[in-house]
């Protein structure tokens, strides 16, 4: 059930900024404000020029607020799984008094005892999550609140980055004139949207193809247990058909959404369309499977790395299967394509609230269904890397106006599998490695 209040989701990508204004009544989300700007200043989703990206949050900002007619003073922002590792984390304390209940007071004491640590200089905490606490040796506590022991652990998950990343995401938040209530792993809420409880508890590979960069997160135990970035995104697949084709790459963007397909068998070579050449009066005509074929290449590429590295750390033997989201599945096909190189059972999720049934908001939209969703006992436990004294009460009520890790080993050993026919599994990849050497190597 979700927190009653208004929240905001800033959604900081490589290709776009996303900004969605969401009220959460009884549970219930109603969206009532979206803005979305082509991003300037970031590069596979870090950011390389604080000033163009502080303009482009700033736009995005502006148009939610008008649709929504409040303004927007807080917000929510994600930050990308780069060099993000994850580590288990544990605390112990005494409670004063053997005879007092615990409360706020200890619940903060045993996680600031849990982020006693020796970090690099270059790495900065992210955020800390409880999984359990144990008092007096009785341990699967979710809230120890009201107990009362003599001895209070805490067991939970460290997720930390590189100092700046965090900052400079920061940054450009504050010199947009907007406060950071949450800065969220991306990983992180996107599974608890996209992915069913079941899914989240028996372990599921959640893939997230943007225009930067190519995240793939293993979701086990309802924790996210391990990430694998790939540098190269949609963009790629632009600049690929913009070098191919000869044309410039707004030009290129435009033929990939119109006429792309990333399954190259499901596109036709009869049909063509025009394309506009640098140095050329007249355009040149491509058919489907010729695109098809570019596209196809870099999606490859992309998912063949993906699969060597969830294969290595066993995430492919989770029942789960893999649900992928982002701009880039949009593409037609791409679910085809993917189950053909992952051997696996793959689907696609697409928001279903209206105006946003499109994957590319699906980053949004999770960082306020993360955030309304924070249980107090999470938000006491994040007060404390914060240094301040936050409470569901406080967080909920305030009325947002102008508003590589460790390796993960699967318990499960089941294999989901799809029996496709090899031979146009074998004309495909003859024909991307064919079309690779001419143009690639």
């Amino acid at each position: 059930m979700g927190n009653t209040g208004i929240y905001v989701g800033l959604d900081i990508g490589t290709t776009s900024i996303k900004v969605i204004v969401a009220e959460y009544v009884k549970g219930q989300m109603n969206v009532i404000g979206v803005g979305s700007e082509r991003s300037e200043g970031l590069s596979r989703g870090v950011v390389v020029d604080i000033d163009k990206a502080v303009a482009a949050i700033q736009n995005a900002v502006r148009q939610a607020e008008q649709r929504a007619e409040i303004e927007i003073h807080e917000v929510t922002a994600g930050i990308p799984a780069n060099l993000l590792e994850i580590e288990p984390c544990q605390g112990m304390i005494a409670v004063a008094d053997e005879s007092k209940e615990i409360n706020d007071s200890d619940v903060r004491n045993v996680a600031a005892a849990a982020l006693v640590r020796n970090l690099p200089p270059e790495r900065e905490i992210l955020t800390i999550i409880p999984d359990e606490f144990i008092v007096d040796g009785f341990d699967g506590i979710k809230d120890p609140r009201g107990m009362i022991g003599v001895r209070l652990e805490m067991h939970g998950i460290l997720l930390t980055a590189p100092k700046t990343v965090i900052h400079n995401m920061q940054k450009c938040i504050e010199r947009a004139g907007l406060v950071l209530n949450e800065l969220v792993v991306n990983p992180l809420s996107l599974g608890k949207l996209a992915l069913a409880d079941g899914e989240q508890d028996f372990g599921t590979v959640l893939i997230d193809l943007g225009g930067g960069q190519s995240t793939a997160a293993v979701i086990h135990d309802h924790k996210l247990k391990y990430t694998y970035v790939d540098q190269e995104g949609g963009d790629y697949i632009t600049k690929d058909i913009s070098v191919v084709l000869n044309t410039s790459f707004d030009s290129a963007e435009k033929v990939k959404r119109d006429y792309g397909y990333a399954d190259s068998l499901q596109a036709s070579s009869e049909e063509d369309f025009p394309v506009e050449v640098v140095g050329k009066d007249a355009p040149i005509t491509v058919n489907e499977k010729y695109l098809a074929e570019i596209i196809e290449a870099r999606l490859t590429q992309i998912f063949e790395k993906m699969n060597q590295a969830l294969r290595k750390v066993g995430a492919l033997d989770l029942p789960g299967g893999i649900v992928m989201t982002g701009g880039v599945t949009a593409l037609p096909g791409i679910v085809e394509l993917a189950s053909d190189i992952f051997d696996h059972s793959v689907k696609l999720y697409i928001p279903d609230e209206m105006g946003l049934r499109h994957p590319s908001f699906a980053q949004a939209l999770s960082l306020i269904s993360y955030t309304a969703n924070l249980s107090e006992i999470d938000l006491i436990v994040q007060s404390t890397l914060k240094g301040t004294n936050t409470t569901k009460g406080n967080y909920t009520s305030r009325k947002v106006v102008k508003t590589d890790s460790e390796q993960f080993r699967p318990a499960n050993n089941q294999t989901t599998t799809q029996n496709e026919a090899s031979e146009p599994k074998k004309e495909r990849f003859a024909s991307i490695k064919k079309f690779i050497s001419n143009f690639f190597e």
